[in-house]
C-alpha cells in the first residue's frame, strides 16, 4: 500500500493559493455537505469548536472520499493531543498560539518520532499508517506531515521571523480575532491597524519561502490578503453560514407575515 499523499502540502510548497472554510459544527454529515461545495481544505477546529476526537475521526474518514483537504487545528501544542490526531490520520496541523521560535519548535518536535522529535510510537495500531500497511511509515511519516503555526499576538509578530524561520514549520497562520484583541482592538478583525498588520506579516512570512494563511469572511480583505501573497485563505466557517442562511430566510418570511 502507498503513503497517502499530503496534496495541500504539495499545493503550498508549489504556491497555488488554497480557499478553505472553516468547520465547527463537529458533525460528519454537515462537514460532508460542505466538502462537495469545492473547497481546497476544511479546518476541522478543536480549539473553540466541541470536536473530540472520535468526531475529528469520523470527519476524516468522510473527507477521504473528496478533494477537499483536511487541516486540524488542536487545542495546544500537547504531545499527547497530537500523538493521538497525527495516528487517526491527521497530516496537516495548525497550531494556535505560537509567540516564540521555542514553542514552534515544540509543535513540529511533537509531529517527529525520536531522535528529531518526541511522537510516540504507535503505528501498528494507527490508521495513518493502515496499520502498517504502508512501507516504511516510521521513516517516511514526516515527508507527508505539514506544519503550520498561528500568529495571533503582537508578541508573536515580534518574533515573526524566526517562528517563520523554524525548521519544519511549512507556513504561517494569521489569526485577525486574536490579533485585534492583542492589537487594544478587540472585536475588530478587519481594522486598518490589523489589516497592515496581518499583510506586513504575510509578507515577511512569504520572503522567508513559508507558506501564509489567514481567516476572514470580508471578500475585500480576503483579496488584500491574497495580493499580498497568502497561499492558504478561509474565507468563512459553517456556522457563520448556517447562521446568516437560517436568520436570513426566517426575516424573509417575517416580512411576508407581517404584510398580511
Amino acid at each position: 500500500m502507498h503513503a497517502v499523499f499530503n496534496t495541500f502540502k504539495q499545493a503550498l510548497q508549489a504556491g497555488r493559493p488554497q480557499i478553505g472554510l472553516w468547520v465547527a459544527l463537529a458533525n460528519p454529515y454537515t462537514t460532508e455537505v460542505v466538502a462537495t461545495s469545492g473547497f481546497d481544505w476544511l479546518l476541522i477546529d478543536n480549539e473553540h469548536a466541541p470536536n473530540t476526537l472520535r468526531t475529528t475521526l469520523a470527519q476524516l474518514q468522510v473527507l477521504a472520499a473528496y478533494p477537499s483537504q483536511a487541516v486540524v487545528r488542536p487545542e495546544s501544542a500537547d504531545p499527547v493531543l497530537v500523538k493521538r490526531l497525527l495516528d487517526i490520520g491527521v497530516q496537516t496541523l495548525m497550531f494556535p498560539m505560537i509567540d516564540t521560535a521555542a514553542q514552534a519548535q515544540a509543535a513540529v518536535a511533537s509531529t517527529r518520532y525520536p531522535p528529531e522529535g518526541t511522537r510516540g510510537v504507535g503505528s501498528a495500531l494507527a490508521r495513518a499508517s493502515r496499520w502498517n500497511r504502508v512501507p516504511d511509515y516510521l521513516h517516511r511519516a514526516a515527508e507527508q506531515l505539514c506544519v503550520l503555526v498561528q500568529v495571533e499576538t503582537t508578541n508573536g509578530l515580534a518574533q515573526l521571523k524566526a517562528i517563520a524561520g523554524t525548521a519544519g514549520v511549512d507556513g504561517v497562520f494569521f489569526g485577525p480575532a486574536d490579533l485585534s484583541a492583542s492589537m487594544g482592538l478587540l472585536g475588530q478583525p478587519g481594522h486598518p491597524l490589523v489589516r497592515e498588520a496581518v499583510c506586513d506579516g504575510i509578507r515577511q512570512v512569504r520572503k522567508q519561502g513559508k507558506a501564509a494563511g489567514v481567516l476572514t469572511a470580508d471578500r475585500e480583505l480576503v483579496r488584500a490578503y491574497l495580493d499580498a501573497g497568502a497561499t492558504f485563505v478561509a474565507v468563512g466557517s459553517d456556522t457563520g453560514l448556517l447562521s446568516r442562511a437560517a436568520a436570513n430566510l426566517a426575516a424573509d418570511f417575517a416580512m411576508t407575515t407581517d404584510a398580511r
